[in-house]
Parts: C-alpha cells; structure tokens; sequence
C-alpha cells in the first residue's frame, strides 16, 4: 500500500484527520454547543446576518461593546469547510465579551456549493466590507483580530495581511491542505492542486498581523504538528508569534476554553491586543 503524506495511508490519514471520531461524545459535545448559543442570542446584543456580500451565507452578526473605541474579535467557525454554521459556535463570543470586546461571527458558503477559492475570496470580501465599514458599525476604531477555529483558523491565517488586522488567532489551524487533499475530507472540497499550493499558510508564510497561534493540547497529532510547525514557521520567518497548546484540551473543548472570559487563549488575546 502506497504512503501518501507523512508516512500514511489513505485510511491512516482518514483517521488522522478525524475530529469528531476521536472523542467519544462528539453529538452530545456539539448538541451543547448549540444550546449555549441559542442562549446568548437570547440574551447578547446583537445585530443578526448582515449581508456582506450577494451569496446567502455572506453574513455576520455584530455584538457590540459599551466602548465606542473597543477591540473588535471576529470569528470564523470551523467544519472542515463544509459543515456547521456561526449559529452552532457563537457561545465563543462570551469570553470576548466579556473582556470589552465587539465580536464579529461570521458565515461563509460551505463546500461542495463553493470552491476552496470562493470560500477564500468571501472572506477577503468581509473583511473588506468590515474595513470600508459599510454598516457604521465602527469597526476599526480600536485594533482588529481575526480569529477562526480549524478551518477558521485556516482562514484566518491565510487573511492575516489584511489592512484591516491588529492581531490575528488560528485556532487549531489546518495550514497545510495537502493532506486534506489526500483524505475523506476532498469529496466534497474537490480541491485543485493550485489551491493546495496557493492557500496552504505554511507555504507562504508573509509579512502580517501579530499572532496568537493555539492549539488543544490533547488533540489529534497532526492537528497539533500543524499549529506547531506554523508557529515555528512564522517565528523563523521574523513574525511576531505567541504559541499556545492549551493544557488537556481538545479539538472542541478548546473552544470551551476560548469562551471563558479568564481562559488561557482569552488572558493571551487581551493581553496582546492591549499592545
């Protein structure tokens, strides 16, 4: 059998990167996650899917600080570009929050309706959108940071050369796409060897933003090798690089971690976005 990536086979890889496979509750976990949004929606101030862009899943939702000149925390969720949506994982706007923070959560079109260069491109066209300040949301008042979780944090990655951006927060990143290219996760991505080249981060590694790179550090191998090998990357490269792996956490409960207002990657944003 042929090894493709690293040393591993194609069933290897498929497990390799298999989040919700490698922790045992995986519906009960994500179940919660949409029951605490649900509640902060409830209860949050917040502006509901405002269109940035023609396509229906160019939105994002505002949740404003009492401070005119506050920091702004955008965030882009995960799956694997072509699962979920910002309504399952707003409850990570809590941490934020309550740390004087305006949160942006932000949509985008899915896999397979959209290409890996569409996703990019919409996001581009948010945080272009944010910048001209079309809504008069005052965004840009204060210092910026785009933040993402898994293939967020891709996102945020490959968008952190963006005028706009302070600071920039990869969480659990997937900068290489060439093993996802390789894996189960391509049926749906179809992704083009241009697109595993163009927007694999830890291959074009540029002048940007600042950044806190986080990982859990009970996540899966290669989730945290390619966190850890982006920071190490970007560190050599002369950029300025906070790495995190956060202690015990996983793929998802890092995200429990991002929501508590004094947790290890909420205490690491604010303090350099005070910078």
């Amino acid at each position: 059998m042929t090894t493709l990536y690293r040393g591993m086979h194609r069933a290897e890889l498929d497990v390799a990167y298999n989040n919700t496979q490698a922790i045992p509750d995986f519906p009960a976990v994500y179940a919660g996650f949409q029951a605490r949004s649900a509640q902060l929606y409830h209860t949050a101030a917040c502006h509901r899917d405002i269109q940035y862009g023609r396509y229906p899943r160019q939105r994002f939702d505002w949740l404003p600080s009492q401070n005119a000149d506050a920091p702004t925390w955008i965030f882009i969720h995960g799956g694997y570009w072509q699962n979920c949506s910002k309504e399952d994982f707003a409850f990570v706007a809590e941490g934020a929050l309550a740390n004087g923070f305006n949160v942006v959560l932000v949509e985008y079109t899915l896999a397979p309706q959209a290409s890996m260069t569409q996703i990019v491109d919409e996001i581009g066209s948010l945080l272009d959108h944010l910048a001209a300040d079309h809504d008069g949301l005052g965004i840009g008042r204060g210092p910026v940071c785009l933040s993402g979780h898994s293939a967020g944090g891709h996102l945020s990655a490959v968008h952190r050369s963006h005028r706009l951006l302070a600071h920039a927060m990869p969480i659990s990143p997937l900068v290489d796409l060439e093993p996802i290219g390789l894996s189960w996760l391509n049926e749906k991505l179809n992704l083009t060897q241009r697109e595993i080249n163009e927007y694999s981060p830890l291959r074009h590694i540029g002048k940007g933003a600042r950044m806190t790179v986080t990982v859990g550090a009970a996540e899966l191998p290669e989730l945290v090798r390619q966190a850890s090998d982006y920071a190490t990357a970007a560190q050599k490269a002369g950029e300025t690089v906070q790495y995190i792996a956060v202690d015990n956490c996983t793929h998802f409960s890092v995200l429990e971690d991002l929501a508590r207002p004094s947790g290890t990657q909420m205490r690491a944003l604010a303090s350099n976005m005070a910078r």
